[in-house]
């Protein structure tokens, strides 16, 4: 399994709950055992996207760092 993100979400300037609302619509455009990213600067990404992960039964798999704001990878694993 690669964790290269095959889809990457722009949510940089956009407050949470709007990053999760935008990974949750399209999570299902990966495959199974795929990794999506979501690019977000809201300081509650951090906490707010790996809370989801856990509630989602998705695996969150890593914070890289960005110039502005961070890639949130997620791994979809149903």
């Amino acid at each position: 399994m690669s964790d290269q993100p095959l889809l990457t979400i722009d949510a940089i300037g956009r407050k949470c709950p709007i990053p999760i609302i935008m990974l949750a619509g399209r999570i299902r455009e990966v495959p199974i055992g795929s990794v999506i990213a979501v690019t977000a600067d809201d300081p509650a990404a951090r906490s707010d996207i790996p809370s989801w992960c856990r509630m989602k039964m998705q695996e969150f798999v890593a914070e890289v760092p960005l110039s502005q704001g961070s890639a949130f990878h997620i791994r979809r694993m149903y």
